[in-house]
């Protein structure tokens, strides 16, 4: 099994197949252990076992019973309960910042999304792709099959987020394009009016959807680690700002905290899941607690 550096490699990070090994790498050995699925209710679930009856199907007999008792029992099952997903990127040109860590945001979100992408088709959900910026850019159709992996990880490496942002315009597009309900996986750093966004999001609940928020931050952007006299850069509208940042740092970093705690207090009242993170967490272990909480509250 290769180290877990060995993954995290820059030029690793870039090669479609590394992805691919790293999001089965994380599966396997992060969430090896795991007695339910983090996705418990989204597959098929063994339910009980009851006496076989004729005009039963044969194929449903467990046949292990059979060897232990002697009896044939067919395994009952619950109603299947596949779900759809699309992971929903955000390609606005300040998810490509990075002050010191290894990832830019837009990379961090593509390990996120390779990752899930292989628990959703490892469970035969199908998942799509769907990339963003003032409007929906591209979309990749939902599949169950195991090349749809390498079909949306070879979209996002060719991808250099460019675009400026219109998320609440995106999420509507998104609202408006969905015919059944599916489990939309958002990656963005939300550097927006909140608001907009946030009508987005519930008119996605009101339609049935089940949400996942990842609001990706360089750490910088969290911890403000600059001193003296820096100028600050809009990616997105070209604009600069000399500021005193050891004067600018605590108000700075209340703003930050305002904003996210927004997003918490909408997700509790909303019903979606809100998820923060930072570019200096291990994305894997990120990816694990999250899981982890998700299957303990369902």
């Amino acid at each position: 099994m290769p180290s877990t550096e060995q993954y995290l490699k820059p030029e690793v990070i870039r090669q479609i197949a590394r992805l691919d090994l790293r999001a089965e790498f994380i599966v396997k050995g992060y969430l090896q252990g795991l007695h339910a699925s983090p996705f418990h209710g989204f597959s098929v679930e063994f339910s009980e076992h009851r006496k076989y009856t004729p005009g039963d199907d044969p194929q449903d007999i467990d046949w292990l019973v059979y060897a232990k008792t002697d009896k044939y029992y067919i395994k009952k099952f619950e109603a299947e309960t596949n779900i759809t997903g699309y992971l929903v990127m955000d390609t606005s040109t300040s998810m490509d910042y990075t002050h010191a860590q290894t990832l830019s945001k837009f990379e961090y979100s593509i390990c996120l999304a390779a990752a899930l992408c292989y628990l959703m088709i490892h469970q035969n959900d199908p998942v799509g792709l769907i990339t963003f910026g003032e409007q929906i850019i591209n979309s990749l159709a939902p599949r169950s099959k195991r090349q749809q992996i390498g079909n949306i990880l070879s979209h996002l490496a060719r991808l250099k987020p460019r675009a400026k942002t219109n998320i609440g315009r995106s999420l509507d597009q998104l609202a408006a394009m969905l015919r059944h309900s599916s489990l939309i996986m958002i990656f963005s750093d939300l550097l927006t009016d909140p608001e907009p966004v946030l009508s987005a999001l519930r008119r996605l609940r009101h339609g049935g959807h089940d949400i996942i928020l990842f609001h990706v931050f360089d750490d910088a952007e969290v911890t403000f680690p600059f001193h003296g006299l820096v100028e600050l850069y809009d990616p997105e509208s070209g604009q600069t700002v000399q500021v005193d940042a050891d004067a600018y740092r605590n108000d700075y970093q209340q703003a930050i905290g305002q904003f996210r705690e927004q997003f918490q207090r909408e997700s509790g009242q909303t019903r979606f899941d809100y998820v923060p993170l930072d570019t200096s967490m291990p994305f894997d272990r990120a990816l694990t607690e999250y899981l982890v909480n998700r299957r303990n509250r369902r």
